[in-house]
């Protein structure tokens, strides 16, 4: 049974960090793309950014972009999200999800396979 699982949302100041971690089955982990989207309250679910299979390329939404890093830890099973100067515009719940075309960085929340509980990061200005 596939499961992914987050953790380390909170409550955070604007300008504080955050590391959002997604803990995952080994076989998704192996064989996935992953990808990361966040939706706030009265929002659709957004993307925030993706991660090949391997590593080596990423992709961001502009929003975000010099402020979020996107990784992953094969040996770990874990893909992480470290969040920089959060800004209350950041609050919202994140979620990771796998993606089974590993190298295409798709931004569509349909197009990915499976998909975690998600995790709240409020930040307050």
């Amino acid at each position: 049974q596939v499961q992914l699982v987050e953790s380390g949302g909170g409550l955070v100041q604007a300008g504080d960090s955050l590391r959002l971690s997604c803990v995952a089955s080994e076989r998704i982990i192996s064989s996935y793309g992953m990808g990361w989207f966040r939706q706030a309250p009265g929002k659709e679910r957004e993307f925030v950014a993706a991660i090949s299979l391997g590593g080596r390329r990423t992709h961001y939404t502009e929003s975000v972009k010099g402020r979020f890093t996107v990784s992953r830890d094969m040996a770990k099973n874990e893909v992480y999200l470290q969040m920089n100067n959060l800004k209350d515009e950041d609050t919202a719940v994140y979620y990771c999800a796998a993606d089974s075309r590993v190298f295409a960085l798709r931004e569509s929340s349909s197009e990915y396979d499976y998909w975690g509980q998600g995790s709240q990061v409020t930040v307050a200005s």
